[in-house]
């Protein structure tokens, strides 16, 4: 198993979105919405000209907040996204930006996505500019997300390839090349996020694991793939499951780091024995519940995950969808969890 980079027994991460500041982009448009599969440039507050001015100056905010968090591993915050998705998905060759497509979403609504009208294709950085500017700021392990070859494919309408397994494996070769240039930039861990897997399960055992498989083809960096059941924003605050339909599966993938929702769906944990080969970064935060959660409710719950797994495989982070909550709950969020997490470090010698 890689060695995590010079981290502590069970550091401490986000999952990857942070909240951005209502200075930068409508937070109560975007809060309104689903979250955005095509380019939605009419949330961002600031003129184009100083626009990415205005969104390094929130990723340094939310480096910040990270660090006095307490946390070791930090991610960028998504502050230049206006989904986790969006950004990487209509920036690839062969996607007609002017004729969007429909998809059904999750939720079960039609949304605008991108529209597949020749081949995909990366013919030029798409993060690197950014990624180099946050992993010389952040100062310490740094973790990147991107979207993952299968939900790519279920987010869009597929107008030129025979069908989705061929689409998924063009999806990742143009994946492949954009982690790879972030490897050498110098970013610690690149995360996929595959929320569809649980989604869209039956079709995902047909052609997911190729296809993660095929976006980390011949990559020295850590990799981690997050797989959840929606925002708790989006979704209204409904019960979520309380086991995946998608997970033993990634087992015998190359990721090494499997992200799960766990605190509020009330996973049970003996669910990790699933993924004996992997890391955990396992949610401990259930950001459905305005409450912030003591370190103490936080430790707990670390607690109820080990006797399930080794503490050398386990990170800390939050349920997933943290953008959707204020900077100043969030940060209190983050503390407790980086404070619960340092409670059972201490624990356990």
């Amino acid at each position: 198993m890689t060695p995590l980079p010079g981290l502590p027994l069970l550091p401490t991460t986000i999952v990857g979105s942070y909240p951005q500041p209502d200075w930068l982009i409508d937070r109560e448009k975007l809060g309104a919405r689903l979250p955005p599969r095509v380019r939605a440039d009419e949330l961002w507050r600031i003129e184009p000209a100083q626009l990415a001015d205005a969104q390094e100056a929130a990723t340094l905010v939310a480096i910040s907040d990270q660090k006095h968090a307490g946390l070791d591993i930090i991610g960028d915050g998504e502050m230049r996204r206006e989904s986790y998705s969006n950004r990487l998905a209509n920036a690839f060759d062969g996607i007609d930006i002017d004729n969007p497509g429909t998809a059904i979403d999750r939720t079960g609504a039609a949304n605008p996505v991108p529209r597949v009208a020749g081949p995909i294709r990366r013919n030029r950085p798409i993060e690197a500019q950014d990624a180099a500017f946050f992993k010389e700021r952040a100062e310490r392990c740094v973790k990147l997300t991107l979207p993952g070859p299968f939900t790519l494919t279920q987010q869009a309408q597929n107008d030129y390839y025979d069908d989705n397994e061929a689409l998924a494996m063009d999806y990742a070769d143009a994946l492949n090349a954009e982690i790879r240039e972030l490897f050498e930039i110098g970013i610690d861990i690149v995360q996929l996020d595959e929320p569809y897997l649980q989604a869209r399960p039956e079709e995902a055992r047909r052609y997911a694991i190729p296809a993660i498989n095929r976006a980390l083809k011949d990559l020295d960096g850590l990799s981690a793939l997050h797989i959840c059941f929606g925002y708790a924003h989006v979704h209204g605050g409904a019960e979520k499951p309380g086991g995946y339909d998608f997970l033993a599966e990634l087992n015998d993938s190359r990721i090494d780091i499997i992200s799960i929702e766990a605190a509020q769906p009330k996973l049970d944990p003996a669910i990790l024995s699933e993924l004996p080969d992997k890391r955990i970064m396992y949610g401990v935060l259930d950001l459905n519940d305005p409450t912030i959660e003591t370190p103490e409710l936080v430790a707990e719950r670390i607690r109820e995950a080990l006797p399930h797994i080794d503490a050398e495989r386990l990170i800390i982070a939050p349920d997933c969808g943290m953008k959707y909550h204020s900077r100043a709950d969030s940060f209190a969020m983050l503390k407790a969890m980086a404070d619960g997490a340092a409670i059972v470090r201490q624990e356990l010698g």
